[in-house]
């Protein structure tokens, strides 16, 4: 596959503790051993495992540039000629769905891992508005943590509307992975 003439726009979503992360670190170990030049970003307020890599449930790592703002990968790729752009738990960070879809439209092969639902199950707009985008989406569901059915729905474990923003890192101490039976 030809990256540049042909770039790739790979989403993982689903609820938290659905692999999207270990799915996403799968495709950069994939295209590490094609001699790809890739650069990684995650959002600066998940420092749940590390403060300098995107990193799955399971421990597996790869390095990333903390943001803020998806306007800062512009900055970081100016620096070097990249094939891919990696984005972990993009629904944290502003302007992601403008700075990807421009990206992809230049050239840029992208893969992003996000959850696209709130712990209220209201759809986070970053994420919609880059699915249209896509060339696989692939949606990761968990398993309910009150039964054993497939879970594609996160439920916050606490009062959402005590806090300012729909946007709050935690842990399965916070969020849960739930079925439709279980959220809805």
């Amino acid at each position: 596959m030809d990256i540049k003439n042909n770039p790739f726009f790979n989403v993982y979503i689903g609820p938290m503790y659905g692999s999207k992360t270990t799915k996403l670190l799968c495709d950069i170990d994939r295209y590490t051993y094609k001699s790809k030049n890739i650069i990684a970003f995650k959002p600066n307020i998940d420092t749940r495992y590390s403060n300098s890599h995107i990193v799955s449930h399971t421990g597996a790592k790869f390095p990333a540039n903390c943001i803020e703002s998806a306007t800062e990968i512009y900055d970081f790729i100016l620096k070097s000629t990249y094939d891919i752009i990696a984005v972990d738990e993009a629904f944290m960070i502003n302007c992601i769905d403008e700075v990807l879809i421009d990206l992809y439209e230049k050239g840029y092969s992208i893969i992003v891992s996000s959850i696209q639902l709130s712990g209220e199950n209201k759809p986070f707009e970053n994420i919609k508005n880059i699915l249209p985008w896509a060339t696989k989406i692939e949606v990761c569901p968990a398993i309910c943590t009150q039964c054993d059915n497939d879970a594609y729905f996160t439920k916050a474990m606490f009062d959402m509307s005590k806090i300012e923003t729909s946007i709050k890192v935690g842990n399965k101490e916070m969020y849960s992975p739930r079925c439709h039976k279980h959220c809805i």
